[in-house]
């Protein structure tokens, strides 16, 4: 289950009892806004794509969106979201719990500067009910980020 993966690469770091469970879902940024009761913006979102043949995921914040203009420049290529059927596969959580805790070994972390608009952050902990309260540094931390990027335009 991708939750326990989730805690279990969390609790190397101390941080899995601060691991938030909802009986509602938070697979979507309004629904987990409204769970942690908490602005859009500061729910961590994960995106995956497919650079090549590469699985990357890009966390983002709640209320930005990818501008392709700004991902081709940093990629270098177009940007090409993994179909719903394949994220559970190729990174290792399903979508709604895609998080960078707990993911395949060839997966590559980046964080977008629209997250450092904010002191915490909430990002899924691979399910669809569930979220952990971050500080950016702790993320970087946590998430062994590749680098931090800009690919995204305020939604």
């Amino acid at each position: 289950m991708s939750l326990e993966r989730a805690k279990n690469y969390l609790k190397k770091y101390g941080v899995e009892d601060r691991i938030m469970e909802f009986k509602e879902s938070s697979a979507t940024v309004k629904d987990a806004s409204i769970a942690i009761h908490c602005r859009e913006g500061e729910i961590a979102k994960t995106l995956s794509f497919l650079v090549g043949e590469n699985p990357i995921l890009i966390v983002v914040a709640g209320d930005a969106k990818i501008d392709n203009h700004k991902y081709k420049m940093e990629f270098l290529t177009k940007a090409k979201m993994i179909p719903a059927s394949e994220v559970e596969a190729l990174i290792g959580h399903a979508v709604g719990g895609v998080c960078p805790f707990g993911i395949k070994e060839n997966v590559k972390v980046y964080l977008d500067n629209s997250l450092q608009k904010f002191e915490t952050v909430y990002p899924a902990c691979g399910s669809s009910n569930s979220a952990i309260p971050l500080k950016i540094q702790e993320l970087e931390q946590l998430s062994n980020y590749e680098k931090w990027v800009d690919v995204c335009k305020e939604g």
